[in-house]
């Protein structure tokens, strides 16, 4: 009988994970990262892309066509791996997401580059949900926390370091490499993954569920649609952004009573029952709102009124980061030492709320250092919170539904992100605009009209009473959206108080799938 990397997930006698193990942990990391940073290179690239490609006025969609179709597969990938096996669904992923990036690099013009980014989003949501599926079936979840942490770890290296490889990609090698560089580490994924990794093979009886999957992308579709689109392309109460949300709700209706008759549902709605589970859900969704807007405007604060350099934006985040990355390193630790998790949920939040209230009390004099320590508060919160939150709605479901309790995880989270860059950015830009209207009259009012958010050129070129209204109205609006943030961080306070701590289990591989069987003394 063949033998599996699930099978050997057990310690061997020095306390170390099988090298076969630690090969397939390797791949799985690097495939973490060609996900996790691709937007981040690809932001740094846009200038040059518009440059050559022209359509500026279809520049957003090269982004947002990815995350649709990031977060309109996710879902499906996780099901698919339930239903079908972990292996074939991840690897076929690796190959979508490949041959994406190469097409994108080849793409003439920008309605092909839309499109082959779309092809790119639906490998990209077969990465994410496959990853943390995988690690699910290999690591028991006594052990899992100190794995999830090191991709949590990866997720923060590529936020710091994808404008900067993005910035040197371009300007050496030009922006089309900025794609074809995800070959080679693909392919290295792909190669460790299919030569090392031997999971049983799953076929299951029921077919796809092809009405739960059409209803639930064109909800997700017109739910990020409407955060992306809301307030900037389409003022919120027009027709268009009305329209979309009474399809995304009657889409998400419909696709919730279908669930309860489908045969094979892409989402079992008993996951929900666990309490855990839903809590999790809750959490994650907040961890994106906040993190994803946090992001979104620490970079300007610091461009705008304390005169950073945009060069270097990843960098400006290393307080952050850096906190989250080392704090998600310890709280996986620990979580596997002791096998108790409800201290991060509860400290994390906890520290989220203090965190962004801290940041919201930043003006026009407050010193790089003082905001400094301020991002390190709120990324030692995330630490806390990025990967524990999968880890208990993983360990919170039956085996047979680790794929879809990771997507949904994931899903939940890619949602929160873009609910919070939609309504903090509202809120930030009506807010400066307010302020700019407030002290520099029709001026400030006409700097601002096209949007409230101005780069560095455009900045430079303002008269310095309007530059320092601006500036006063930069810091106004990070006022609003961080203290929004820390509103919305005490639910996931509330949400952490009621989570029960569940003895995590202690066998990795699901029994009914192993061919060879984990120690006795490790059964769940």
């Amino acid at each position: 009988m063949t033998d599996t990397v699930a099978a050997e997930a057990a310690r061997t006698d020095d306390g170390k994970q099988p090298r076969s193990v630690r090969v397939v942990l390797l791949a799985l990391m690097i495939a973490m990262m060609l996900a996790m940073l691709d937007n981040m290179i690809i932001g740094t690239a846009m200038p040059t892309i518009v440059g050559e490609l022209g359509g500026l006025e279809h520049l957003s969609w090269v982004v947002t066509a990815y995350t649709l179709a990031t977060a309109a597969s996710t879902p499906v990938w996780g099901k698919l791996g339930d239903m079908y096996g972990r292996k074939g669904s991840f690897l076929t992923s690796i190959v979508i997401f490949l041959v994406g990036s190469a097409l994108s690099g080849m793409a003439q013009n920008m309605g092909e580059l839309i499109g082959f980014r779309a092809v790119q989003g639906l490998g990209a949501g077969g990465l994410m949900v496959g990853v943390m599926a995988i690690i699910g079936d290999l690591i028991p979840p006594r052990e899992r926390g100190k794995y999830q942490g090191m991709m949590a770890a990866v997720m923060a290296l590529a936020m710091i370091g994808g404008p900067l490889v993005g910035g040197t990609i371009t300007d050496n090698w030009g922006w089309r490499w900025a794609f074809y560089i995800n070959l080679p580490l693909g392919a290295i994924a792909l190669a460790a993954v299919g030569a090392v990794l031997h999971l049983p093979k799953k076929r299951s009886e029921a077919g796809i569920d092809y009405p739960g999957v059409a209803l639930l992308t064109v909800g997700i579709t017109a739910i990020v649609l409407v955060t992306t689109w809301g307030g900037t392309e389409y003022a919120w109460t027009s027709a268009r952004i009305m329209e979309l949300i009474g399809l995304g709700v009657a889409s998400l209706v419909g696709f919730v009573f279908w669930q309860t008759r489908a045969a094979e549902p892409v989402v079992p709605l008993h996951i929900f029952r666990s309490r855990n589970f839903t809590l999790m859900s809750v959490i994650g969704f907040i961890v994106g709102f906040v993190m994803f807007g946090a992001t979104l405007f620490l970079p300007l604060y610091q461009q705008s009124v304390q005169g950073a350099s945009a060069t270097n934006s990843g960098l400006l985040l290393l307080p952050m980061l850096g906190a989250m990355l080392v704090t998600s390193m310890v709280a996986g630790r620990v979580t596997t030492s002791t096998g108790r998790y409800k201290v991060f949920p509860v400290v994390g939040s906890a520290l989220l709320v203090v965190g962004l209230f801290l940041l919201s009390t930043m003006d026009t004099g407050t010193s790089r250092l003082t905001s400094g320590v301020y991002m390190a508060v709120v990324g030692l919160g995330m630490g806390c919170l990025m990967q524990i939150t999968m880890l208990v709605a993983q360990n919170s479901v039956e085996p047979r539904d680790m794929g879809v309790a990771s997507s949904s995880t994931t899903l939940f989270r890619t949602l929160g992100s873009s609910f919070g860059v939609a309504v903090m950015g509202a809120l930030f830009n009506h807010r400066v605009q307010d302020v700019m209207a407030e002290k520099a009259g029709a001026l400030g009012s006409k700097v601002t009209e096209q949007s409230a958010q101005l780069d560095a050129a455009s900045l430079a070129k303002l008269p310095e009473a309007a530059r320092e209204a601006y500036q006063h109205a930069v810091s106004s609006g990070t006022h609003g959206a961080f203290l929004l943030g820390s509103v919305i961080a005490v639910l996931s306070l509330a949400a952490a108080v009621f989570v029960k701590e569940v003895p995590l289990k202690g066998a990795g591989p699901q029994r009914e799938e192993t061919p060879t069987a984990a120690p006795a003394s490790e059964a769940v």
